[in-house]
Order: C-alpha cells, then sequence, then structure tokens
C-alpha cells in the first residue's frame, strides 16, 4: 500500500504540537486563557456597542489600600517578570530583579486574601492559586539556591503564566475594576 500525502503529513503536524507542547507548554496555555477570556467578553458585551480604550485610574485611586497595594504588586510583577523572561538568566541583574519580583508577587498574593467581593464576600477560585502562589514561591527560591535551575525556571515561569498572566487577564472581564480603568462601552 503506498502512502498518501494526507499519511504523510500527519506525522509531521504530530510531531509538530508534540515539540510545541514539550518546548513552549505556558504559551498553550495563555492561548487557551486569552481564547477563553475572548469568549466570555464577548457574551458578556452583547448588544451593549462598541468598546473603547480609555485610562481613568480613578476608580482604582478611590480604591481601598489593599486594592492599590494589589494592583501595585502585580504590575510591578508583571513588567519584572517578562524583562526576567526576556533577559539573560544568572547574572547579577537576573538575581536582583528576582528577589524583587517575588516581593511584589508575595504583595499581590497576599493582599488577595483582603480582597473578596468576587464571590459574594468569601474566597473564590483565585485564592487558591494566592495560596499556591505563596506555597511556590519559596520552593523556586530554594531551587535556584540549590542550583536547580530546571525546577527553578518551571516553578517561576508557572507563576509568572499562571499567578500573574491568567489571573491578570480574567481581572480584566467587562464590569471588573480593571475593566472599567482602560475600557468603557
Amino acid at each position: 500500500m503506498t502512502p498518501t500525502f494526507a499519511s504523510a503529513v500527519e506525522p509531521t503536524r504530530l510531531s509538530l504540537l508534540r515539540r510545541l507542547r514539550q518546548r513552549h507548554p505556558y504559551k498553550i496555555i495563555a492561548g487557551l486563557a486569552v481564547g477563553i477570556y475572548a469568549v466570555i467578553s464577548h457574551s458578556m458585551l452583547q448588544g451593549e456597542g462598541p468598546v473603547r480604550l480609555r485610562v481613568d485610574l480613578t476608580p482604582l485611586l478611590h480604591s481601598p489600600l489593599v486594592l492599590q497595594a494589589h494592583v501595585a504588586g502585580a504590575t510591578l510583577a508583571f513588567a519584572i517578570g517578562c524583562v526576567l523572561l526576556a533577559g539573560v538568566k544568572g547574572r547579577a541583574m537576573h538575581r536582583t530583579l528576582g528577589y524583587v519580583w517575588v516581593a511584589a508577587m508575595a504583595v499581590t498574593a497576599i493582599s488577595s486574601f483582603f480582597l473578596k467581593g468576587l464571590n459574594a464576600d468569601s474566597f473564590s477560585v483565585i485564592h487558591a492559586l494566592s495560596a499556591w502562589t505563596m506555597i511556590v514561591l519559596p520552593m523556586g527560591l530554594a531551587a535556584a539556591r540549590r542550583k536547580n535551575i530546571a525546577k527553578h525556571r518551571k516553578e517561576m515561569t508557572g507563576l509568572f503564566m499562571g499567578g500573574l498572566v491568567m489571573a491578570g487577564l480574567f481581572s480584566f472581564l467587562p464590569g471588573r475594576l480593571m475593566w472599567h480603568l482602560f475600557f468603557t462601552v
């Protein structure tokens, strides 16, 4: 039996997906998160009219101090995390920025335990992510200090993607404070 074009392409497609999943698992997770966010946002905004970009920090400035600390910590951690992921690893600058990133992540996670408006004034799934962040942060630091770079990379990248990118993305859902800071209908 002679192989067809389709049967010759399938192994290549499978190996491409397998390589993507092995080398860049967080890109797949981020893509799924963005897709889910887009579907949820689109369904929430049905019939609302066009969404316009704007920047109005007034609601944040009038919010409680714990929320301001949470947003400041998350914003700082996101910015530093982008620099750390893009830059050279293992240098003094990486180490210094890494400690500041860990502190910003800790502020973000701890302050989230005082923010409970999402689930009728009780803890939500996001709080489980914050608890997990408080467990994994010292583990990632310990891995780096022990020169277990693969474990350090996995844990810190996971915290960045899960704790900042995914959780942050869903803080921009229509109706939430972050959405109101940057968008209007």
